[in-house]
């Protein structure tokens, strides 16, 4: 995940109006991760108000803090895991290629087979779509036209204008869904995290025997997630 430099850019404090709309974070989750950021101590705030680092990152080393972050991030997936009772996955669209970063499941959370590869079943797969919707229609023409759709089961969308309409008017705050299209038996549900200009989504798979879960799952995934993420973003 690309961190955001905005409160290491601001040596003299920045408020929380102005990180907002520097990080284009609504209000009620930044006021959420930003006290949790400062009970770690990963931010401080200025006796005249204003966020500044705090002593947690100033005591990690330059070179040490993106292997403190993997780490936090492999907690957190863990700890969504768990919460939602399936895999969870952290993806970005990096080089315009759909990257999975980690991934956490368990003998009751089992994983994905993969196997196609993500890369080039952008089409079928929640993570995919959910990536893609983000990206503008010109980025989406440029995937396509590197990964032609392939139908993977008797479910996957392989018309490029029925999938470039269906993720042109799929809604930002509605989970992407995998109905089958990518693997027989697994159901999956993709939520966007977008900072900036970094495209990523969080995402979870269940077997098809539990689809009736797939909704709630999702829903409850969108709604821890955004502040713990973003935590690691700052």
């Amino acid at each position: 995940m690309k961190r955001s430099q905005s409160v290491d850019s601001h040596r003299h404090g920045v408020t929380a109006e102005q990180l907002a709309r520097e990080i284009g974070v609504p209000m009620a989750y930044l006021e959420q991760l930003l006290g949790m950021l400062r009970h770690e101590r990963y931010l401080g705030f200025l006796p005249g108000g204003g966020y500044v680092v705090g002593e947690s990152l100033v005591l990690l080393g330059a070179a040490d803090r993106d292997a403190a972050l993997a780490e936090k991030l492999k907690a957190v997936l863990a700890e969504l895991r768990d919460e939602v009772g399936a895999a969870v996955y952290f993806s970005r669209y990096d080089d315009g290629e759909v990257k999975i970063i980690d991934f956490a499941d368990g003998p009751n959370a089992p994983k994905v087979n993969e196997w196609v590869d993500f890369r080039s079943s952008a089409h079928a797969s929640a993570v995919g779509k959910c990536l893609l919707a983000q990206l503008d229609h010109n980025g989406r023409l440029e995937h396509l036209s590197r990964h032609r759709p392939a139908r993977l089961t008797s479910r996957t969308e392989v018309d490029d204008r029925v999938l470039l309409t269906k993720l042109e008017r799929q809604p930002a705050t509605v989970p992407t869904l995998d109905l089958q299209e990518y693997a027989v038996g697994t159901v999956c549900a993709a939520i966007p995290v977008t900072i900036g200009k970094t495209v990523a989504c969080l995402a979870l798979s269940m077997p098809y025997a539990q689809a009736h879960r797939l909704r709630p799952a999702a829903d409850t995934l969108h709604e821890r997630a955004a502040p713990v993420l973003l935590s690691m973003s700052i």
